[in-house]
């Protein structure tokens, strides 16, 4: 990939097996929106652009060359060679569907943090509802970004709040769990540095300790924060797949990159949904 400077914008190029709009609205992250110009705009981990595809070619704004290389880069993912691992995929038939289905889809490396309290607000929510809220709580609790939309709340300012401050966001139950999570990160009883260290099981057992976070919370914390790429979160979704494709499991020889392979599987799904039968007794 290239980078050079043309009229204000910073465009990267030679980007291939990339789908900007696909990767940030597959589900995997919710601080990402399509303005009317064709951009996308969006914050992650402090760093804030504006972002527009043109087949190969990204083209930035509001951002610098080194950003672009040493932040968004991995961010997006575009260090890892997606030709060779859909390559791989494609040896299995049902993969091969999703993967010519959505082949520039790619997963983002989140702040684990942001990942957290954002798996927690998405409990039982839809995706408008789960931006909307994310939007409120940047605004109420987070530090201003010049020229940018404020950047995320700290668990040290979150720490510090009742549920009856977190009544504006409209969030419902999930206060509760968002203020026990911000305790318990702020004060060092759940080190998530430490948490990306472990193995998966281990992990597990600690974000599951936090209030109101369970399995399928844990393991999206895990692969969009952690890039854990051996972990698959297991929605409502992703048990169709199993029970409708995959009833014996997931095939062995994928399992490193299988959390990968599951956004996908996941979006084929959501796109097909008469394919996919309900499993038995899920709702």
């Amino acid at each position: 990939m290239r980078i050079i400077e043309k009229n204000n914008q910073i465009l990267l190029q030679g980007v291939s097996f990339f789908d900007l709009g696909r990767t940030l609205d597959c589900g995997q992250c919710f601080r990402w929106n399509l303005c009317s110009d064709g951009f996308w705009e969006g914050v992650a981990a402090g760093h804030f652009c504006r972002v527009r595809q043109e087949r190969t070619v990204l083209i930035f704004t509001h951002t610098d060359r080194q950003c672009i290389r040493k932040f968004w880069i991995p961010y997006f993912g575009l260090d890892e060679d997606y030709d060779a691992l859909c390559h791989h995929f494609s040896s299995d038939p049902v993969l091969c569907r999703a993967v010519r289905f959505a082949p520039g889809i790619r997963l983002l490396r989140q702040d684990p943090w942001e990942t957290l309290c954002s798996f927690i607000f998405s409990q039982n929510n839809n995706i408008p509802r789960i931006r909307g809220i994310i939007e409120r709580f940047c605004c109420l609790f987070g530090n201003p970004l010049e020229n940018s939309p404020p950047s995320f709340p700290t668990p040290e300012r979150l720490a510090l709040c009742t549920t009856e401050d977190l009544a504006p966001l409209r969030s419902g139950f999930r206060a509760k769990y968002l203020l026990d999570a911000a305790q318990k990160v702020s004060s060092g009883a759940v080190d998530l540095k430490s948490v990306g260290h472990m193995d998966a099981d281990s992990a597990r057992r600690v974000l599951t300790g936090i209030c109101g976070v369970g399995p399928k919370v844990a393991d999206c914390v895990l692969l969009y924060g952690f890039h854990r790429t051996e972990v698959v979160p297991m929605d409502v979704w992703m048990k169709r797949v199993l029970s409708t494709l995959y009833p014996d499991g997931f095939p062995q020889p994928f399992a490193p990159y299988m959390g990968i392979a599951q956004q996908y599987l996941f979006h084929y799904a959501r796109c097909h949904a008469a394919d996919f039968r309900q499993p038995t007794g899920q709702a």
